[in-house]
């Protein structure tokens, strides 16, 4: 890459970083940019997801915080993630291109709706029951799916699941996202590395800013009151779905 292609692919990261700690679709700007610079499709996925991978940890750091005492999720709910992500990582790379691409913005849609119409869902009053645990775990672990296999918005869907089903504030459950994101994208990185063709330079580039911008995501992004982070996610939700329905048509 030249210097000026480096310089854009470092920003990108950066960018990516800082969505993913609040939000979770930056994917949607480091993946365009790698092929702006000629990689091929599924080079720039998989070395997009390693990169992404070291912003990930670093989000999972900054959110330290609000995960004391949900250790036990983290467990549960990271296993089904782990599974789903190898799952979907295999899908990349023996799936044909653009095989979710129809489904994956009515998902969002659908999460941003359910974000955006229950500020305070009735479903967090109650105990967390076993049952309820295994929805989460299913959930975790078909979201974990789409994360290893592209995972663009994959915060978005995580988020409003867990604001239905758990009696926690949304900062609480953004550290929760960005743990379990964090591992399905980890997960996805290490069967890209083992089994397909990393693009190093763009890998290492993208790990760089996304790590940058995780950390300042994280540091502004824990002070947001919920309300003000709640209309983040659906309006970036929102935002990405479009831009994937046009992809879409185009």
């Amino acid at each position: 890459m030249s210097v000026p292609e480096i310089l854009v692919v470092l920003l990108a990261g950066l960018a990516a970083g800082g969505i993913n700690a609040i939000v979770g679709s930056g994917s949607l700007v480091t993946f365009p940019v790698l092929l702006a610079v000629g990689f091929p499709s599924v080079t720039a996925n998989v070395s997009n997801t390693v990169g992404l991978a070291f912003g990930n940890a670093s989000a999972v750091w900054g959110y330290r915080r609000e995960l004391r005492g949900q250790g036990r999720r983290v467990a549960l709910m990271g296993t089904g993630t782990a599974l789903g992500a190898a799952v979907g990582a295999l899908l990349l790379l023996v799936l044909p291109d653009g095989v979710f691409e129809a489904v994956v913005p009515l998902l969002i849609l659908l999460a941003c709706f359910l974000m955006a119409r229950r500020p305070a869902p009735p479903q967090t009053t109650r105990a967390v029951t076993r049952s309820r645990l295994l929805l989460l775990v299913a959930i975790a672990f078909a979201v974990g799916v789409y994360g290893g296999y592209f995972g663009a918005a994959q915060g978005v869907i995580l988020l409003a699941a867990l604001r239905l089903l758990l009696p926690e504030d949304l900062q609480r459950l953004n550290g929760l996202k960005n743990a379990l994101a964090g591992i399905a994208n980890a997960v996805a990185a290490i069967g890209f590395v083992l089994f397909a063709d990393v693009a190093w330079d763009a890998a290492a580039i993208v790990a760089v800013g996304s790590i940058a911008g995780a950390t300042l995501g994280a540091r502004y992004g824990r002070r947001m009151p919920d309300a003000v982070l709640r209309t983040i996610v659906v309006v970036g939700g929102t935002l990405v779905a479009v831009v994937l329905l046009v992809r879409l048509v185009l």
